[in-house]
């Protein structure tokens, strides 16, 4: 592959865009990760799951509903397949019957990741993945800042038991010396908890915790100014929850929460990100069976191709 040879998405106006291929925009599938800039991965993974399964069908849907995404961003400028080769590496293989032994396998793969300089975006999937992408990508980058957008914090220290689920992410991440908590910040959380203390966790390790009830009928700009702020040039990990935006835009999750984001909120948190040293991005949480329009998954796509805009090195018009 030449460096003037940037793979494009397939041409609505060439090919049908119910037809053609099944990949995230319609990109040429990609065998192998040589010569990538950045990569869509797709992780099926649902049996990390509280309450609603089906994250499983998360990536096929989002790239299903991916197919009326151009190339160019027109409110922002940006040029991703102009700037970056992209491509679209298909699923990882996890072990349907074993959460654990998914976790070791998508550790395994993202580590291989790190022997070429690609930033890779997860379709997911539930929020257990982001942990084994996380122990991967520190073994590259060292410990990452984060911004977290969610519903929900995700620093139970367990669930039914279990160190290991969706709800427990952040806080073995923090314990396994993953984030640079001072440059942690979780926003949209909101709802219930089991005690009053529920969001404190975080914020005692460092975490700046935006609640939802801070972003209502504020616009995200100003928000973002800070956030780049507090990252300043380190790597950055971007992990999005599709329960963050309210179930009116997004009902197909497993834990929706009412009182959530806009979508047009969610654009503005993502294109707060340019000028990030962002090493890498996740869209999980997309329950598909729970949402038969596809407004979900039509969300996630965009929100991915919005992650895709602002990664370093993409070109603005």
């Amino acid at each position: 592959m030449s460096d003037n040879d940037f793979p494009q998405p397939q041409n609505g106006n060439e090919m049908p865009r119910f037809a053609g291929h099944t990949t995230m925009m319609r990109l040429p599938p990609a065998a192998q990760p040589d010569g990538l800039d950045a990569a869509f991965v797709g992780i099926p993974l649902d049996i990390g799951t509280s309450q609603r399964s089906g994250t499983r069908y998360g990536p096929r849907a989002i790239r299903a509903d991916s197919v009326m995404i151009r190339p160019y961003n027109m409110a922002t400028g940006a040029a991703p397949f102009d700037s970056l080769r992209v491509g679209d590496l298909g699923d990882v293989p996890i072990n349907t019957y074993n959460l654990l032994k998914s976790v070791e396998i998508i550790e395994r793969y993202y580590t291989r990741l790190n022997d070429y300089p690609l930033v890779p975006l997860t379709l997911g999937g539930d929020h257990t993945l982001t942990l084994p992408i996380l122990r991967a990508l520190v073994k590259k980058h060292g410990p990452v800042g984060l911004i977290h957008v969610d519903a929900h914090t995700d620093t139970n220290d367990e669930m039914f038991g279990e160190k290991i689920a969706h709800g427990t992410t952040f806080r073995r991440a923090v314990e396994e010396g993953l984030l640079d908590c001072q440059r942690v910040v979780q926003i949209g959380q909101r709802a219930q908890g089991y005690a009053a203390g529920d969001f404190q966790w975080g914020v005692d390790q460092g975490f700046h915790l935006v609640p939802a009830e801070q972003c209502w009928y504020q616009s995200m700009v100003p928000l973002m100014a800070d956030v780049r702020a507090r990252m300043g040039s380190g790597p950055v990990y971007l992990s999005y929850d599709i329960d963050s935006f309210d179930p009116a835009w997004a009902p197909g999750t497993g834990t929706p929460e009412v009182g959530g984001l806009t979508s047009i909120q969610g654009l503005e948190i993502v294109r707060g990100c340019r000028g990030l040293n962002l090493i890498g991005a996740d869209l999980v949480e997309v329950s598909p069976p729970y949402d038969i329009s596809g407004t979900t998954s039509q969300l996630a796509a965009n929100i991915l191709f919005e992650m895709l805009c602002v990664l370093p090195g993409v070109k603005y018009a």
